[in-house]
């Protein structure tokens, strides 16, 4: 039967007492030292000095957590009462069993005295035993790992499963939550389950502290003896510098006085000597010290205040340039504007205003082969100026502009920093070759990173994302080269100042061969002038009907086949050479020309036999060129009608095609044409060469000139091309590529061209020597064109008995 007793209450504030645990606590606190007195006044006791041992007086330690008295407490004896180690009054109580609080009654002294049931403890059996054990055996564990070897023996000692399970009170890792649910729990079995639970918690945390603990500690130990070995070293090092006499000082010290001594910018100094502080805070074994180098070894190889002296000979910079290229007028005349300002400059001291320098930003336009790449070590010789090639053919990272940031592995500076790094200088020639072949993805747009480089109001403070300092680009000479102007974007664009290379005269190919091609490929074959001698007449005949370009890479590889001609003779027939090729015997190594003039062909074989050709001009991505274009008239018994269009046009020469033959409608009677038939007979016009796309508004005249021709049955004039866009009221509309299609023309042996009156301006750019072999006739109305292109009325075949016809059209 449960015993009712009356105690004094004395409340442990986050604190719990179970039963067989042995606390200490102070008297300090007046509730403590209320229910401790009424206790021992309750059993009548005497007092004495010092510590006494007396007749044991009970209390009640009832748990406290968060301001609330627990349901449950412990009941304990006063086994003490004296003083603590430091001297404040204190008891020692031992826990005895579990008591359920009851009612709150009245007792002597000032304490709070309640009724309570003592609670008899269950869950006593063979399980109990087994749990008892496997506790013991945790909390061994447990205390071995603190090195508690005396507590251990306790431990041992203890045989009753509740006193064991009891024991959890001691444990700092059970919290006062967990003691008040061990206190409140009566079932032996369910208490040591509990116990285990948590203890079996605590091991893995301390297997975990354990194992971490080794690892840092290891850790530590590889630390403290790489330092230890690389203090040992560097003292090493430095007693053999002082006995070789080299002085003494690290790596790190190495650095800070390499940056003290280059002769860098203000910026730049501060960025550099706050990364050597780090390298000196950043210990070796760290791979951020491998990075800090790298970036100080970049930033010290940039030739920040190296500048090369121009050349301002003018004469001489135009002489240079004459030298290695013959024509391109234009870039040169450019180069020579660029130095007589810059000379102008420096006389009267204004080679920086407002920060920037006089650099320059050109853009090389043109077919491949008129030499823009070549054109940029020329221009650098003339300016007496390094130079340096950037090849943006495919690129397609941001990065291989602006750099990486230094928070990647491998990461680099841009090319731009690269090829100031490698010229050595602040003001080298950059050719950015291939501009118009850069591409965009996932990674960036690299020509929007040019916009910076190229702007010459920001490329003095261009900022690499590897560097992260300021870097003036405003004294370099930038030339970018480009086939089309197509595929740059108009923002970049903008930012260059535009020269057209729209290709060589014969005459300009011809004294290139001569000059430049012809001696080069002699040295690549192993031969000499004295061995084989080209004539001039030869070179003009290559240029004319073995190759048809706006450059002279063809023509270069021609000249190269010849000479391979000429050594493969002489290695099999020994006394071949020497050898003279002219124009008798050309066709003895290249065989029968590939391109003649239509010109020279009979009447009968020129494509402009029969009714319906015209002969237009046209510009693409190899310079000007011409194009045919056929069209025919279905018969009205086949019941076909309407316009078909093939030849793989754009939308915009197709709109051409209906422009025109609208245009014809309107006007037939006033042309006298047959436009009446057309509701009948359906009208097909297809552009050979089919597999190439072609667009362009320029060949809407040579299409209004073919239908005219077709319907009129007069033939277009062998020896006329033209060019221009036609409006629906007949206008002539003005278009672009006038230079390279007159080149075109003169190549293709035509001696009549009609362009749009509104491009008579642009006839100043064709050299003297190509329009000096052109008739070149400005109109502003179809009708002018018509009347000039087609053959007289006598000499015109019947347009029904034609059934197809060509046309050479302008995209």
């Amino acid at each position: 039967m449960s015993e009712t007793l009356t105690l004094p209450v004395l409340p442990l504030d986050d604190e719990v007492v179970l039963p067989g645990m042995v606390v200490p606590i102070e008297l300090t606190d007046a509730e403590v030292r209320g229910a401790v007195d009424a206790a021992r006044n309750s059993a009548g006791l005497g007092r004495g000095p010092g510590i006494r041992s007396e007749d044991k007086s009970q209390v009640l330690l009832v748990p406290r957590i968060a301001n609330r008295l627990a349901a449950t407490g412990t009941l304990a004896v006063i086994e003490q009462v004296g003083r603590m180690p430091g001297g404040e009054p204190g008891a020692v109580l031992r826990g005895v069993s579990r008591v359920k609080i009851g009612h709150g009654t009245t007792g002597p002294g000032a304490a709070l005295w309640v009724e309570g049931t003592v609670i008899e403890e269950t869950g006593q059996g063979a399980r109990a035993t087994e749990l008892a054990k496997e506790y013991k055996s945790l909390i061994v564990a447990v205390l071995q790992q603190r090195g508690q070897w005396q507590v251990v023996d306790m431990i041992q000692q203890l045989d009753d499963p509740s006193t064991i399970a009891d024991r959890a009170g001691y444990s700092s890792y059970v919290t006062a939550e967990q003691k008040l649910q061990l206190l409140e729990t009566a079932d032996i079995a369910e208490r040591l389950e509990t116990a285990i639970k948590w203890t079996r918690e605590h091991l893995a945390e301390l297997d975990v502290a354990e194992t971490i603990r080794k690892d840092v500690t290891e850790g530590m130990e590889k630390q403290q003896k790489e330092f230890l070995l690389r203090q040992q070293l560097a003292a090493v090092r430095k007693e053999l510098k002082e006995l070789s006499g080299d002085g003494d000082g690290t790596e790190e010290d190495d650095y800070r006085a390499r940056v003290e001594a280059a002769d860098l910018p203000e910026k730049v100094r501060e960025a550099a000597l706050k990364e050597v502080d780090k390298l000196e805070r950043t210990p070796d074994a760290s791979p951020e010290t491998g990075w800090i180098r790298t970036w100080l070894d970049t930033v010290l190889d940039i030739p920040w205040n190296e500048r090369t002296e121009d050349a301002y000979d003018i004469a001489g910079a135009r002489a240079i340039l004459d030298e290695d290229h013959t024509g391109l007028d234009d870039v040169k005349d450019r180069i020579i504007e660029y130095l007589a300002v810059r000379k102008r400059r420096s006389d009267r001291g204004l080679g920086v205003i407002g920060g920037r320098r006089s650099g320059a930003v050109l853009a090389l336009v043109g077919p491949p082969g008129v030499g823009k790449t070549s054109l940029g070590e020329s221009v650098a010789r003339a300016m007496d100026r390094k130079f340096v090639r950037v090849a943006l053919g495919g690129v397609r990272d941001e990065a291989e502009i602006r750099g990486h940031r230094r928070t990647y592995v491998g990461a680099l500076p841009g090319r731009i920093v690269r090829a100031i790094r490698e010229a050595g200088t602040m003001n080298p020639v950059v050719l950015l070759d291939e501009v118009d072949k850069i591409g965009s993805d996932y990674r960036g747009d690299p020509a929007s990173a040019l916009l910076e480089v190229l702007d010459p109001a920001q490329n003095h403070t261009f900022r690499d994302h590897y560097l992260e300092v300021d870097l003036d680009l405003s004294d370099v000479v930038f030339l970018a080269t480009a086939n089309v102007l197509d595929s740059i974007p108009g923002p970049l664009l903008d930012r260059m100042e535009l020269v057209s290379l729209d290709g060589y005269t014969e005459d300009e190919k011809v004294a290139i061969a001569r000059d430049h091609l012809l001696s080069r490929q002699l040295a690549k074959a192993g031969l000499s002038a004295e061995e084989v001698n080209v004539d001039e007449g030869a070179l003009r005949l290559i240029a004319a009907e073995y190759t048809r370009e706006a450059g002279v890479r063809s023509l270069e590889r021609s000249i190269a086949r010849v000479l391979r001609k000429v050594a493969a003779k002489e290695a099999l027939e020994p006394g071949a050479i020497p050898v003279t090729v002219g124009v008798d015997n050309l066709s003895d190594f290249l065989g029968r020309p590939r391109f003649t003039p239509e010109t020279r062909l009979t009447s009968s074989d020129r494509r402009t036999a029969v009714p319906g050709v015209a002969t237009g001009l046209a510009v693409t991505g190899a310079g000007g060129d011409v194009l045919y274009i056929e069209a025919s008239l279905a018969d009205p018994e086949t019941g076909g009608t309407g316009v078909t269009l093939t030849g793989q046009l754009g939308d915009v020469m197709k709109e051409s095609a209906q422009i025109a033959l609208s245009y014809l409608r309107s006007h037939g009677a006033e042309l006298e044409l047959p436009v009446t038939d057309l509701k009948d007979r359906g009208v097909h016009v297809h552009v050979p060469a089919g597999a190439v796309p072609k667009d362009g508004p320029s060949a809407g005249v040579t299409m209004t000139t073919a239908l005219a021709s077709l319907l009129s049955g007069r033939p277009v004039r062998s020896d006329v091309a033209m060019t221009g866009e036609v409006s629906l009221t007949g206008r002539v509309l003005p278009i672009g590529g006038v230079k390279q299609k007159l080149l075109a023309a003169h190549r293709a042996g035509i001696t009549t061209v009609l362009i749009p009156q509104r491009n008579e301006p642009d006839l100043d750019d064709v050299p003297a020597e190509v329009l000096a072999k052109l008739s070149v006739h400005p109109m502003s109305d179809v009708r002018d064109v018509l009347a000039l292109a087609l053959e007289p009325a006598s000499s015109a075949v019947n347009a029904d008995g034609a059934d197809s016809a060509t046309v050479t059209a302008a995209a």
